[in-house]
């Protein structure tokens, strides 16, 4: 693994082995400590766009690793705010730092710092992948539930970065995986391929119900995000797509229910639904630092 850039980069062999090195600095940290696998690194921690889980989990991921992380508002403190060409920006840092973390909009550009910046770089979310949450998402079903091969996961709400990470992640643990969005919010169209190598285990449906029916696990996100009409029309558009107990009681008896956070009560998941299973998604959120702990000592420590 020379990058985390999306899911579709991983094998099920890196996977795997991701999943295993956070159940193992997890239990150390628990223990007592991480040891120090980054000292004398810096990581780079770059923010087009707001963020709290991210953020926090990697700063306090890479010091607990006695690495050095400098956290950098990318719209307003770097010259490329100002027009610098990325590249630029790309082979400044790479010489300053042993590892970029980017959390921006274009999954392209994220891509373009890959190629010229000659370390390592991680996905913190772009609008096409969220990588490290569904690692997240993979290690808290797995660390609560057992091994992830032929469970049923299944998705509800928007075919954005968390439907197209979840799809690929899913898949790729051996699972059983749903999607279930409205026709018009779709996943990425090379997801929907990468899926149909896995014939029956992969089903896109548009009914809720249909789709949560005997799922181990069910996961949502935030769909409505915007303002103005765009936001009504998407209230709209999602009327029936919000986890409620009435539409989880189709799912497997006490059936998992995660998300990514932060989320809108009473949009995707009712108040009632999240507090039930608020457990589940708080653990969810921490794992989010050990498996990017385990990612940055993957790159950078050969673990």
């Amino acid at each position: 693994m020379k990058h985390l850039l999306k899911m579709n980069d991983l094998t099920r062999e890196e996977l795997d082995h991701i999943l295993d090195v956070a159940v193992r600095l997890k239990a150390a940290q628990k223990a007592g400590g991480t040891p120090p696998l980054l000292a004398g690194k810096s990581v780079a921690l770059m923010f087009s766009k707001t963020s709290t889980r991210t953020r926090t989990s990697f700063e306090v991921g890479v010091f607990q690793l006695g690495g050095l992380g400098s956290y950098m508002n990318a719209a307003t403190e770097l010259q490329a705010s100002r027009g610098e060409p990325l590249r630029d920006t790309a082979r400044v840092l790479g010489r300053y730092y042993d590892c970029i973390v980017w959390r921006t909009y274009r999954q392209r550009d994220l891509e373009e710092l890959a190629e010229y910046a000659g370390v390592p770089v991680i996905n913190g979310l772009t609008d096409y992948a969220h990588p490290c949450q569904v690692l997240a998402d993979l290690m808290t079903i797995r660390e609560q539930r057992g091994p992830l091969e032929g469970q049923k996961l299944c998705f509800v709400g928007d075919g954005n970065n968390m439907a197209n990470s979840l799809i690929v992640g899913g898949l790729l643990a051996g699972m059983r995986v749903t999607c279930v969005c409205p026709p018009a919010y779709r996943p990425a169209a090379d997801v929907l391929l990468f899926a149909q190598r896995y014939g029956a285990a992969f089903e896109l449906l548009h009914d809720p119900a249909a789709g949560v029916r005997d799922a181990d696990v069910v996961v949502t996100a935030v769909w409505n995000n915007a303002g103005g009409d765009e936001a009504e029309r998407r209230m709209r558009d999602f009327q029936g797509y919000q986890l409620t107990a009435p539409l989880l009681a189709r799912a497997r008896p006490g059936c998992m229910v995660l998300h990514c956070l932060p989320a809108h009560r009473g949009e995707e998941i009712s108040n009632e639904v999240f507090e039930a299973h608020a457990g589940e998604i708080f653990t969810e959120a921490e794992n989010r630092l050990h498996v990017q702990k385990a990612v940055l000592a993957i790159l950078l420590a050969g673990q």
